[in-house]
């Protein structure tokens, strides 16, 4: 009998993959602080974890719509040069994403032990 680890890791593999991306993306803000006229940008996390589960997307290759799912940081202070990137607020977003991560990355590792101990018989 075969094992569908879609099924049987759940949503965690689709969040871990969309953690990785979002983690790709505040990076990015952070690189760009000082660049003019660059406008910092963010993913809607769950709606897009929503979207990638009931779309199966995963499967084929993770991807991101950058039309949908990147939105645009709106600046709590805005500065001169028009760049939307405020350090603080990136540093805090990509600390808390990576806490994120490590939760689902987690959650992956037990499910994986669980099955390894069901495999074994034990």
């Amino acid at each position: 009998m075969a094992i569908n680890f879609d099924k049987t890791l759940g949503i965690h593999a689709d969040a871990l993959m969309l953690r990785a991306e979002r983690t790709k993306v505040l990076a990015s803000n952070i690189a760009n602080d000082s660049t003019p006229g660059y406008q910092a940008r963010d993913i809607d996390f769950a709606a897009t974890l929503r979207r990638v589960a009931g779309d199966g997307e995963a499967d084929d290759g993770f991807a991101l719509d950058t039309g949908a799912d990147l939105l645009y940081r709106v600046p709590h202070n805005p500065s001169q040069d028009g760049n939307t990137v405020e350090i603080g607020v990136e540093q805090a977003a990509f600390s808390q994403n990576a806490s994120e991560f490590q939760t689902s990355l987690t959650f992956l590792n037990m499910k994986l032990k669980g099955l390894a101990k069901a495999i074994e018989g034990q």
